[in-house]
């Protein structure tokens, strides 16, 4: 199987890191918070033997153009925007993981929901606060995500500690090789801490309700959510999203951890949609 890597310029003088691996109809998968297009290795191998696979670095994360402006979704949607143009892709499905989804949402903002084929969200609310959150899917306590940006976004340790504490006790189910939590830790350091907290909050204070509603109305629309919080989430996106399909898998990294599993469910997703 053919793997092409491009670089993309979105603006002078910042590039994007693009992999594109098989043919058919494209399939573009967008990474979360600080994370690289590495965490969906599993997702190529398997979805590439069928589909057209591209995976990117957004801007500041990987490979991609280490830049102090434009560290926010507004702008990341834009970037995919430019990305897809010069990639020459038309009507993809986009899946986006954790503040990905905020990516994918903006696109949609900024696109229209006609400019692509379908959507898979993982594990991503569309608003990460409420004054509500006992009753509404959020990414935590309000006290908590303050605490996050606070103390431990203020330097490189402090995202270390972060990240560290996140990978164990949210994004997998098991006990990690301190191999495994290495590689997991120096996917998000490959973002700087300022930059970081940047995207943080950035992605804390995103509001895409409408696109998610609207989106689910209009195109095929999957969300895979992690076991410890589907009981909010599940009965959230049946009153906001009723239309789309909710499938709930392993913890916030579920297509790392769980990948067979997660990609039998994407292909089905992508096989009853074409079929359909």
């Amino acid at each position: 199987m053919n793997t092409a890597s491009t670089y993309v310029e979105v603006e002078p003088g910042i590039e994007l890191y693009v992999q594109e691996t098989g043919s058919g109809d494209p399939v573009v998968f967008i990474p979360g918070f600080t994370f690289t297009s590495e965490v969906f290795t599993a997702q190529v191998e398997h979805f590439s033997k069928t589909h057209r696979t591209i995976v990117i670095d957004p801007r500041s994360h990987g490979r991609s153009t280490i830049t102090v402006h434009g560290n926010d979704y507004v702008t990341h949607g834009t970037d995919l925007q430019k990305v897809l143009k010069e990639l020459r892709v038309e009507k993809p499905v986009l899946v986006g993981w954790s503040f990905g989804c905020l990516t994918v949402w903006e696109f949609i903002r900024q696109s229209g929901i006609d400019s692509i084929q379908s959507l898979v969200l993982i594990d991503m609310p569309p608003k990460s606060l409420s004054l509500q959150q006992d009753r509404d899917w959020v990414e935590g306590p309000l006290d908590d995500m303050a605490a996050a940006y606070t103390n431990y976004l203020r330097d490189s340790k402090g995202q270390r500690d972060f990240i560290s504490a996140y990978a164990a006790g949210v994004m997998v189910q098991r006990d990690l090789s301190q191999k495994e939590l290495t590689w997991i830790v120096e996917q998000s350091l490959r973002t700087p801490y300022y930059i970081a907290a940047n995207l943080f909050s950035s992605g804390l204070f995103s509001d895409y309700r409408e696109e998610a509603a609207a989106s689910s109305k209009s195109v095929p629309t999957l969300y895979i959510i992690a076991e410890h919080w589907s009981a909010a989430a599940i009965p959230y996106l049946n009153e906001l999203a009723p239309n789309a399909s909710i499938e709930v898998l392993g913890g916030h990294f579920m297509f790392w951890e769980h990948s067979e599993k997660f990609n039998e469910i994407l292909g089905g997703f992508l096989e009853t949609k074409r079929g359909g």
